[in-house]
């Protein structure tokens, strides 16, 4: 489908306003690096919660639930906790305020307050930085293949190309060009163009999915949803197996919906769940990657105010989101048009958010739509481009390389290194061929490999630089190994049988066969950050010293409470999708069960966050 005179125009003014405010803001940015990277920490948190949902909201992502709702049902909500998206959650409750205690500018600077300053601490400090650009080239390369996709099927003009003998098909021509839109206000204006321009963009995508949840009611009913879908196409529970069969299509269709439950190794869902769960715990308790959701932490007020910013990510993240994703999910369901979608003989299920607005959205409308989907992927391609080059300018090029480097020349290198990761990114992105496949490996391989020495960061005394230098290695060995040497095996199953034994035995051969770290280091990450764990030599000796310090006895309660916000979080995901489907009488349960969470969380969280 072609777009209107007026759709392209939405489009085109809307990308202009976002440039013309990114340089409008840019002179806030260039004083130093934390005015650059953090927005000088000033920065009121509900603006930072909103630019984080923002960057959370990404177009290519979006496909992907789109697409995983149409084949799973709602089923599929259980999936983005391969992210996971507890992360928020934990963050929420206690480990944004532990990191923002550091009062640091990257999760790489973080390391020397846990580690200090010897050997082992540098080698933490390089591998981190490596880990954040790999995830940030990583993100980039998979944003880029996503927006591609998604706006050839809408603009009109065909701009395949052939540059130095390299054939460029019109996909990636679309996708270099918005990318080379929002380099240009992100490079210019950093964090405070990044929070300004993405809080635009939150507005503009909320917009946008109220009037797609809107016309998808309008157009679907609940009997035509019930018409072409599964038994339990509409259920949230599942036994050992999935057991969700398509017959109600054409053989063909329905062979192929069949086959992507069975390629995507969901088939055995209790242990796939079993996996999912174990992963989302230790990583969520690891933290968030060296990236965007990390700084937004940082450049947090106070410690208390992080961890409102992290909770208003959920807030308003997800129900707008799933009005969208649901409503484009129902309207495919009952219009699914399969020649449209079928690409080489086989579905392309990537497609089917395009085919839906395509086909369902009335001009005008469809152009404030795709601003929004815009919007949505420039916060998330933004976010990435602002995160990776602090590691570059303040953890690789004023640690080793220009330590008396002017602000001036550190606000340069920082636009250079902003250039530089984009180029990367799409130079990667030109060898992705399934959004699935890069999301997969991000999410399961990619982070996975980021658990185990994160996760005993926090909660071991005598995890040293050593055990996490070899931690993160080994895990980032075993998220690229993986791929190559165990091909047919699915990335969500290699994760506790490679990846996480792999960097486990890499962080504790490389802790127990070194020193520990200083004494007088851990005395002041204790002291300071006040983690719950296994830190008891550490308490004694800061005991001794102080008589009054006393240690945090809060594991149970931050357990119980992360535990209430994680069912907390899903009843905002499940109820915009009843809301479409009309399935009231779930829905009134899920809104009881959100409310009966808020006020326990408003008791036993909320009136116990500690002023720092």
């Amino acid at each position: 489908m072609n777009l209107t005179t007026l759709d392209i125009s939405i489009i085109f003014g809307y990308l202009i306003l976002t440039i013309f405010l990114g340089f409008w803001i840019s002179k806030r940015a260039s004083k130093n690096l934390d005015s650059y990277f953090l927005g000088g920490k000033s920065m009121p948190w509900y603006l930072l919660g909103l630019s984080n949902a923002s960057g959370m909201f990404d177009i290519t992502g979006t496909m992907w639930m789109v697409a995983i709702l149409f084949v799973y049902g709602v089923k599929s909500t259980l999936l983005p906790w391969l992210w996971p998206v507890w992360n928020q959650v934990f963050l929420m409750i206690f480990l944004a305020i532990w990191m923002r205690r550091s009062n640091v500018l990257t999760g790489a600077e973080w390391l020397r307050t846990r580690f200090g300053n010897g050997m082992g601490s540098k080698l933490s400090h390089i591998s981190v930085v490596v880990f954040a650009l790999v995830a940030v080239i990583g993100f980039i390369a998979y944003s880029f293949e996503g927006i591609g996709k998604f706006v050839v099927m809408f603009l009109p003009w065909d701009l395949s190309t052939t540059l130095a003998g390299v054939d460029i098909s019109s996909e990636h021509m679309y996708a270099l060009i918005i990318m080379s839109f929002t380099t240009l206000y992100v490079v210019k204006g950093g964090m405070y163009s990044v929070v300004i321009t993405e809080v635009l963009q939150f507005l503009v995508m909320t917009v946008a999915c109220i009037i797609i949840g809107v016309i998808a009611m309008k157009l679907v009913s609940a009997e035509q949803i019930d018409a072409v879908i599964p038994a339990d196409w509409k259920s949230l529970t599942f036994g050992w197996k999935l057991d969700l069969e398509w017959t109600k299509f054409s053989e063909h269709v329905n062979r192929a919906l069949n086959d992507k439950i069975s390629s995507d190794g969901y088939e055995l869902f209790s242990i796939f769940i079993m996996i999912v769960i174990l992963r989302g715990i230790l990583v969520s308790i690891a933290g968030p990657v060296p990236g965007y959701d990390m700084q937004r932490v940082l450049a947090a007020k106070t410690p208390k105010e992080s961890a409102l910013m992290s909770g208003l990510v959920s807030l308003v993240l997800f129900i707008p989101r799933y009005l969208m994703i649901a409503g484009l999910g129902v309207i495919a369901l009952v219009y699914f048009n399969p020649d449209t979608l079928f690409s080489e003989g086989a579905l392309d299920f990537e497609k089917i958010l395009p085919f839906a607005l395509s086909n369902f959205i009335p001009t005008g409308v469809l152009g404030i739509i795709l601003a929004g989907l815009i919007a949505a992927f420039m916060s998330t391609f933004a976010a990435n481009v602002n995160a990776g080059p602090a590691y570059i300018v303040n953890d690789i090029y004023k640690k080793f390389i220009n330590p008396n480097a002017s602000n001036k020349t550190l606000i340069r290198m920082s636009y250079l290194s902003s250039v530089l990761m984009v180029v990367i990114g799409i130079s990667v992105g030109f060898f992705v061929t399934s959004i699935n496949d890069i999301l997969q490996w991000i999410t399961a391989a990619l982070f996975g490999g980021y658990a185990a020495a994160n996760f005993l960061k926090w909660i071991w005394w005598r995890f040293n630089g050593y055990g996490y230098f070899w931690g993160m290695v080994a895990g980032l060995f075993g998220s690229l190994l993986v791929p190559k040497v165990f091909p047919d095996m699915s990335i969500i199953y290699a994760f506790p049988l490679v990846i996480l034994p792999i960097s486990t035995l890499g962080s504790l051969l490389g802790t127990l066969l070194t020193k520990p770290d200083d004494e007088q280091v851990l005395m002041s990450f204790y002291t300071s950050v006040r983690p719950w764990g296994f830190w008891g030599p550490v308490y004694e000796k800061v005991k001794a010293q102080d008589p009054g310090f006393e240690r945090n006895k809060s594991f149970k309660r931050d357990m119980f409470n992360s535990l209430v916000a994680v069912i907390w979080q899903m009843m905002l995901i499940l109820i915009p999708i009843y809301l479409v489907t009309r399935e009231y009488m779930s829905m009134t349960i899920a809104i009881g069960i959100l409310l009966i969470t808020m006020a326990i969380l408003k008791v036993n969280w909320y009136d116990k966050l500690e002023e720092d």
